[in-house]
């Protein structure tokens, strides 16, 4: 093997150990909520850096709800049991409102009281249904009487 060989199979080699470094960074980084807005029960939870798999994110609601009802008590159940939790990118932080396309939160002072809408996932639970999560650009699944986590196919 010549010296330009070696050297280019060094490169794609620190290439390669570059890429594999960043997506393990993305994989294990902390969730940093930012804040949470609720109505009733109904919760906003504004967050940087969640999960980016549909089972990253899923995992992460059922191993952190105990923290978010201590700390945020969230979710906050209606009398029937029914509750919905969006999980929002943060993205840019805080907006004034465009007058048609932001989500603003009531219970934050204007101007900076809006941001894009950008939902990341959701949980909804209802006495009919169960629980349901829903991630945005991905799948819908249902968790089922046995704790299993079920795909619902789309139609």
């Amino acid at each position: 093997m010549t010296f330009k060989n070696k050297k280019t199979i060094n490169m794609l080699l620190l290439m390669v150990a570059i890429i594999t470094g960043y997506i393990t960074w993305l994989l294990l980084r902390p969730v940093n909520i930012i804040a949470v807005h609720g109505r009733g029960e109904f919760s906003d939870i504004l967050v940087k850096s969640f999960p980016i798999t549909d089972r990253g994110k899923i995992k992460w609601w059922l191993e952190n709800t105990p923290v978010l009802q201590d700390k945020y008590k969230v979710p906050n159940p209606a009398k029937d049991g029914f509750f919905s939790v969006t999980f929002w990118s943060f993205g840019e932080g805080y907006k004034e409102t465009d007058g048609y396309d932001r989500l603003c939160f009531d219970d934050k002072e204007p101007p900076l009281n809006c941001i894009e809408k950008d939902a990341l996932f959701s949980v909804d639970k209802s006495p009919n249904l169960g629980t349901v999560f829903t991630v945005y650009e991905g799948g819908v699944y249902r968790l089922d009487d046995n704790g299993n986590i079920v795909e619902i196919k789309r139609k």
